[in-house]
This record gives C-alpha cells, sequence and structure tokens, in this order.
C-alpha cells in the first residue's frame, strides 16, 4: 500500500471517527415487556418528578427497542428508560457518541441491568449496589436514633453516622481519582460537599475565637469540585438543588451581594451553553418573584448586564422584549434612587401638589384606589399606625389616588378619616406616576428618606414601622 492510500485510510478514519461521536445508539432489550412504546426522558436541572422527554422508540415482538440520533447538539447526562405505564423507568448514564446495549429485569429494577459496551454504566451500577449497602446502615442508624436511652447512646450513633457519610464520601473520591474526566465523576463532584476542617479556628488576634469560619469556609468552597463547564451536569438531578442552597441559605438577601454572587456563578458557566442558560434563567426568576424588598435592583441588573447585551440567545426577540420592558420599568424606582417627581392636583384644594417639595423627615408614599378591596382593609391600618408610631417620628403621608371620581375619592377620605394625609388625585390622567412608580396593582407603597430617596418599596402595614426604626438605627450608628 502506498503512502497516499494509507493517508486517505488515516483521513477516512478520523472522519468516520468524528461521525461516530455525535448523537447515540442504544439498543433495549426487555424480555418480559413486547409491543409498546418506551420513552427516553432526561432531568433538567431538577429532581423528579420533572423530566423531559428526548427520544422514543416501539419495544417490538421480541423484547427489543432501538434508540438512535446523529444529532449533533446532543448532551449527555443521567437519562431514564421510561415504560408506557409511566411509571417503571430506570437510570443510567448517557454520554455523546455513546453506542450499547442495555438488558433490562423489570421484576429486579433498579438492580435487573446489563450493560454491553459501556464501562461507565458498569461503574454506574457498582455505585448503585454501594448506594443499596449505605442506604441500609442508614436505615439501621435510623432505628438506632429511635432506640436511643439517653445522651451517650445518641453520640455514640452520631459518630457512627458520621463514619457512614465519610465511607460515602471516600467512595466517590476515590472513583474521581480512578476514573478522571469522566460522565460519573463529574456527577461525583456536583455532589460534593465541602467539609469543614476540624478543631477551634481563631481570628488573626490568634486569641479570639472565629465564629463564623464555619460559614465562611463552607461558602467560599461551595462550588470547588462542581465542575461549571460541564454541560452533561444540567441532564441530572443536582443543580437546582445547589442553586436554592447557595443562593437562599448562604448569600445573604441584599441586593450587593445577590448582584456579586450572581456574576460571579454566571462569568463561571460562561462558555457552557446549557448550565449558563439555567442559571441566568433561575437567577432572573428567583430575585424577579421574590418578597425580599430590594431584589428588583438585581433584576433590572441581571437585564442590563446579560439580556440586553445579547446572552439570552436562547429568547425570542418579543420574549426578551418583555424582560427588557418590565426592567425598564423597575429601573426608575429601585432602593436607593432619587424619588421622581410627582405633581399632581390636590384632591381638596386643587392646588398643585409636589412630592420634592414636601418636608418630612420620611415620607410615605402611597398609590392607592377607593374600589379596591384591599385598600379599604390596608388603609385605615396605615392611618392607625401614623397616629400611634409614624407621625411622632417625622413621618407624612403623600397619597395618589389612582382611579375614582371626585364624589367616590372625597367620600372614601372621610369615610376612613384620611384627614391628616396630603391626598393628590389625577382625574385627566396626566401624569405619568404609574410608568414611574411602577403602579400596576394597588395598595402600592414606598418610603423615602429626608432627601426623597428610596428606602423602601411595596410596603404594607406590617413593616413600615420596622424599616423606620432600622433606618433610625443605622442613622445613629
Amino acid at each position: 500500500m502506498n503512502r497516499f492510500s494509507i493517508i486517505v485510510l488515516l483521513l477516512a478514519g478520523m472522519a468516520f471517527s468524528a461521525v461516530a461521536r455525535e448523537g447515540y445508539h442504544i439498543t433495549l432489550k426487555v424480555p418480559s415487556v413486547k409491543d409498546t412504546m418506551v420513552y427516553l426522558v432526561h432531568y433538567y436541572g431538577k429532581p423528579m418528578p420533572t423530566i423531559y422527554r428526548r427520544d422514543s422508540a416501539k419495544i417490538d415482538k421480541k423484547g427489543v427497542a432501538v434508540f438512535d440520533s446523529k444529532d449533533p447538539d446532543f448532551t449527555g447526562g443521567i437519562y431514564m428508560m421510561l415504560l408506557s405505564d409511566r411509571k417503571t423507568f430506570f437510570e443510567f448514564l448517557l454520554d455523546k457518541g455513546d453506542n450499547f446495549t442495555i438488558t433490562a429485569d423489570i421484576a429486579k429494577l433498579p438492580l435487573g441491568l446489563t450493560f454491553t459496551n459501556s464501562p461507565a454504566n458498569d461503574q454506574f451500577q457498582e455505585y448503585t449496589q454501594f448506594l443499596k449497602g449505605y442506604s441500609a446502615k442508614q436505615q439501621d442508624i435510623q432505628k438506632e436514633y429511635t432506640n436511643a436511652k439517653n445522651a451517650d447512646d445518641t453520640a455514640a450513633i452520631k459518630k457512627k453516622a458520621a463514619v457512614t457519610a465519610k465511607e460515602l464520601t471516600g467512595y466517590r473520591r476515590e472513583q474521581v481519582k480512578k476514573h478522571p474526566g469522566t460522565l460519573l465523576s463529574s456527577i461525583f463532584g456536583a455532589l460534593e460537599i465541602p467539609q469543614v476542617p476540624e478543631g477551634p479556628h481563631y481570628l488573626p488576634d490568634g486569641k479570639t475565637k472565629d465564629s463564623t469560619f464555619a460559614y465562611m469556609y463552607y461558602k467560599s468552597h461551595y462550588w470547588d469540585a462542581f465542575n461549571l463547564q460541564d454541560d452533561r451536569l444540567i441532564h441530572t438531578p443536582v443543580y437546582d438543588a445547589k442553586l436554592d442552597e447557595y443562593f437562599n441559605k448562604l448569600v445573604l438577601p441584599w441586593p450587593d451581594s445577590m448582584i456579586k454572587e450572581s456574576n460571579m456563578l454566571l462569568e463561571k458557566t460562561r462558555g457552557s451553553k446549557e448550565l449558563f442558560k439555567y442559571t441566568l434563567w433561575w437567577l432572573t426568576r428567583t430575585v424577579e418573584n421574590s418578597k425580599v424588598m430590594g431584589m428588583d435592583e438585581v433584576f433590572v441588573h441581571l437585564v442590563e448586564t446579560y439580556y440586553m447585551k445579547g446572552d439570552a440567545t436562547w429568547l425570542s426577540s418579543d420574549d426578551l422584549n418583555k424582560y427588557i420592558d418590565r426592567a425598564m420599568k423597575i429601573a426608575p424606582n429601585v432602593i436607593g434612587n432619587l424619588a421622581p417627581e410627582i405633581k399632581l392636583p390636590n384632591l381638596t384644594t386643587k392646588k398643585e401638589e409636589s412630592l420634592n417639595t414636601l418636608k418630612a423627615k420620611y415620607t410615605l408614599l402611597v398609590f392607592y384606589a377607593p374600589t379596591c378591596g384591599h385598600c379599604k382593609e390596608e388603609m385605615p391600618k396605615i392611618d392607625s399606625l401614623y397616629r400611634a408610631v409614624l407621625k411622632a417620628k417625622g413621618v407624612k403621608i403623600f397619597s395618589v389616588i389612582t382611579e375614582a371620581d371626585e364624589v367616590a375619592a372625597k367620600d372614601f377620605l372621610t369615610r376612613y378619616k384620611l384627614t391628616d394625609w396630603l391626598t393628590a388625585w389625577d382625574p385627566e390622567h396626566t401624569g405619568d406616576w404609574r410608568s414611574k412608580y411602577d403602579v400596576y396593582s394597588t395598595p402600592t407603597m414606598y418610603l423615602l428618606d429626608e432627601k426623597k430617596i428610596i428606602r423602601g418599596k411595596r410596603l404594607d402595614h406590617s413593616n413600615i414601622a420596622t424599616l423606620v426604626e432600622m433606618l433610625e438605627n443605622k442613622g445613629k450608628n
């Protein structure tokens, strides 16, 4: 064979190899099941029951089904075979380019599986066997807790539980050493929990115990073993729970902290298509729906920094514009911004009132409607709080009636005795206060300081006094 022919064959082999790495080819043999459908399903960030269908095939009369795909965008992970009863299923590892056979004994699931030409799943089966033994030990430990008679018994059981937990961690770490870079090793890394060093820990003076050491160590090492560039991990039931623990239990619920940590994680996932996408979606949804005051600032930051700069490539132009429009409505009234001016006629005197010229240590800006059922409950409570607590602290109320004719508006003031409020209204709907303050429902309330800087928003009668007290203490300190 001449040199030219050898080169041609080598190139052909390379091309074949490249093609072989696309998609997957799975032969499923289920002797006890015939002539029915079976589905290839997968996780996407969340655990069961949140799963998605990837593919389907017909189990023939011989109990055989074949799944074949040449999709170049296929991403591996933990996949499942789900039978047509939608109850019977089993998990296995599937990676790009895999070509193997599964023989399943349905009666023995999840252990009755045999894999041909899949070393990764052989390892996964070994892990499943290990977990079976580990689970049995855990059940025994729980029984011992139930039967514990005193504190000494409980302490001994805790030590035993710690040893068992270390066995699980040790098993996973050993597998990572033996099989670095594999899908299973990446999954084990994602499951890794930071182990806080034992013993007392001190501040730099060497004498004072550091009471925050465990928290700071755990948080700073939280993502160490998680490969945030491995998109296969999105198809496991791990990532959503990791995000939830980190941002809802470890990150301080302050806008600055959330922005800093969001940027950190998004930069670590940048370049990984699915993990970046899921991270940005999860963070955006979390802060947008958060009940914690000030999280709307984080939402605006995410939209301005990522969505408006072209990072959300998976969104249609219409969906992208929805995010941008929402952020633009929120941006002018995030906490820490100067409150936008409002100039409207006084309901009683017809004289134009200006929010900016109202002199007060604190201004409670209230948008409400006399026809709103919740307003009928909330406004009397606000007035009672104002007379009992807020007025003495230098608070004045600037209210805006969002809708109602003059008779109904004045009747509301008289009925609920809101005579000590400055009440403005906009009968001709000429003001732009609705867009400036994102008034899409009533009542909507903001607290402004002496300089008319927004210090609180989306308030109600239960938290206004607490916020004023916090601001007072902050000023003293």
